[in-house]
């Protein structure tokens, strides 16, 4: 891995914030995590160079906060999770969780991949491909993305990846309960359940609010669904990669 910008913006100043949010043997892997966004990361484009500073307040930390939402031993799907936000911090959270990060981009796979292995997390795998090639293939118990699209894109490409009894769970700021209004067809289209807004904070670390969907009886997609039937209503692969971008930005 090239390092070319300072690690100083990074891992080396752990908010004291990360040491009650982390486990304590986790919380040298999260800063690790962070130097390598804030090196690997910012010299292959994956955040911008601005983002170094605060990579702790307004990304990791911001990430974690979701990490009590989780239940042991679920399986989680995380979509275009690009430089790993929230997938692969949630993943340095929850050892006792099984993370997939799916992710189309090569170069971000790329990283994705170096970092897990540098980092030795045995609890993540990562997908090359769009969510919907992996529709009626592969289930999830929680499906989450973080600063990819509008909710009812969310729900067309994560939905078909959540199992009975699970459900979308995606990161979303002050637009939620606009987010939601705006895909009332979405919802009722593909059979989910009113959607939740949940809001977790932490007096040091700020506040996330979560939208939370599921289904509302049998899930229309499944792994017995035929992949052809299980692909309506995805996006466009040009529109998810160009959505997909804002991703750890």
């Amino acid at each position: 891995m090239e390092h070319g910008v300072s690690a100083a913006v990074g891992g080396s100043d752990i908010p004291p914030a990360a040491a009650r949010l982390f486990r304590a043997e986790r919380v040298a892997l999260a800063s690790r995590y962070a130097d390598l966004l804030c090196t690997d990361g910012v010299v292959r484009g994956l955040i911008g160079p601005r983002e170094a500073p605060r990579i702790w307040d307004r990304h990791l930390l911001n990430c974690v906060l979701m990490a009590p939402a989780l239940a042991p031993g679920q399986r989680v799907a995380d979509i275009g999770s690009g430089a790993g936000l929230p997938g692969l911090v949630l993943a340095i959270a929850r050892p006792d969780v099984h993370f997939t990060l799916i992710e189309p981009l090569l170069r971000r796979t790329t990283f994705l991949e170096e970092v897990v292995a540098e980092l030795g997390l045995d609890n993540v795998k990562v997908e090359r491909g769009r969510a919907d090639v992996f529709h009626g293939k592969q289930s999830f118990d929680v499906v989450t993305a973080r600063a990819v699209s509008a909710l009812e894109n969310l729900i067309a490409w994560g939905m078909p990846l959540v199992g009975a009894g699970g459900s979308l769970l995606v990161m979303k700021g002050s637009s939620a309960e606009d987010e939601v209004g705006g895909a009332r067809a979405a919802l009722e289209a593909w059979g989910c359940s009113e959607p939740e807004i949940l809001e977790l904070d932490d007096p040091d670390a700020g506040s996330v609010r979560l939208v939370r969907v599921g289904w509302s009886g049998e899930p229309r997609v499944s792994l017995r669904t035929h992949a052809g039937r299980a692909r309506k209503g995805a996006p466009r692969s040009r529109g998810q990669g160009r959505k997909g971008r804002r991703n750890a930005q």
